[in-house]
């Protein structure tokens, strides 16, 4: 497969702080391709280089197999879609659209029939003569992706685009949103902190931590088999155990990761060879209306497990807390990682699990 954009090797300096660190990426051609990772990890300077708002302090950016890096934004065949939909207040939404076109002097009739059908591609057509104030916030990023693809760019930059919007339209508009690049069928680039927007829109993304990508593949090959705990904590929520528990369970000190869904809570039984049984304590239960997570003392780690409430309600959830449980899983769940960064240990992840997208603290049934 042909491929769009590649990084080689590049590194963006900021004075003497390093912001980006030797990335090496190949983004192939008509792909959803996401760049995740938390705020500073270098994923949005590697898009502002891509669209040429940055220059690569070392390495070359290539589009299509050619050498862009010097290039200014608008001698470059993509187009960007930021988080604040930078729409013109004063414009009717067909003159939004329509700027671009009008600024490299396409003829009126020829820049109608592109707004035309720019337009009913975000399903806008009935919306044309009105301002950017008369529109929803998922009407105006509807806007901003049509201004955008009118140009017929061979890649689209998105950077956060649906940042902005409350988490049911965030949801609506992933799905719009890769519905949307498998009918115009160019490359997707898009910037975002969320694991669930990557994990729901990705053909394959990109892990980032501190100017490095940490791992690259598809959603379910990141999540099911993580690099490292960095990554396993950060997309999703993971139990990460080392030293001597993880040598009495797998018959080796070296880190591994076993998912919280991967974990029942079970009664004490024999078990096969094939598993894992571990006594431990409930400390906390949080009822989460599907499902109810549970965080169980076990040798000197918290282990995170996630059971649906097929049968439980909050009360029966609540009971738990201080009983001593057995937890169970198949051996094949524990995925080896590579030597944890510095303060992750046995037991949950502690600077990535529970992190939240929503500005909100899980609290305790109590």
């Amino acid at each position: 497969m042909a491929i769009a954009v590649s990084l080689d090797n590049v590194s963006k300096l900021f004075g003497e702080v390093s912001a980006v660190d030797g990335v090496k990426l190949d983004i192939a051609d008509g792909e959803f391709f996401s760049m995740l990772g938390p705020s500073g990890s270098g994923k949005t300077t590697c898009l502002r280089m891509i669209a040429g708002f940055e220059t690569p302090s070392v390495g070359r950016v290539l589009l299509h197999g050619h050498d862009v890096s010097g290039l200014p934004p608008y001698d470059r065949d993509v187009n960007t879609v930021f988080q604040d939909y930078a729409l013109f207040p004063h414009m009717t939404v067909a003159e939004n659209v329509g700027y671009g076109p009008m600024v490299r002097k396409v003829g009126q009739e020829e820049r109608s029939k592109r707004v035309a059908e720019a337009l009913a591609m975000v399903h806008l057509e009935d919306f044309a003569k009105r301002k950017p104030s008369q529109l929803s916030g998922g009407q105006r990023q509807r806007v901003a992706l049509a201004r955008a693809l009118i140009n017929r760019p061979s890649v689209l930059l998105l950077d956060e685009p649906l940042g902005a919007l409350d988490l049911k339209l965030r949801q609506a508009m992933q799905l719009e949103l890769k519905t949307l690049q498998r009918e115009v069928g160019i490359t997707f680039i898009y910037v975002t902190h969320d694991q669930e927007e990557a994990l729901t829109m990705s053909d394959r993304l990109a892990v980032f931590n501190h100017g490095r990508v940490e791992q690259v593949g598809t959603p379910s090959e990141v999540y099911e088999n993580p690099r490292n705990a960095f990554v396993a904590g950060f997309v999703g929520t993971s139990n990460v155990i080392s030293g001597p528990l993880a040598q009495r369970i797998t018959g080796s000190s070296k880190p591994f990761t076993v998912r919280p869904e991967k974990i029942s809570i079970g009664e004490p039984a024999a078990l096969g060879s094939e598993m894992v049984g571990l006594d431990g304590v409930v400390t906390e239960a949080i009822y989460l209306g599907m499902y109810t997570k549970y965080r169980v003392q076990v040798e000197g780690a918290i282990l995170e497990v996630v059971s649906q409430n097929a049968a439980v309600d909050h009360v029966e959830a609540a009971r738990q807390v201080g009983l001593q449980v057995r937890l169970i899983w198949m051996k094949s769940s524990c995925r080896p990682l590579e030597e944890s960064p510095p303060g992750v240990d046995a037991g949950i992840a502690p600077a990535y699990v529970g992190a939240s997208n929503d500005n909100h603290e899980e609290e305790p049934i109590k």
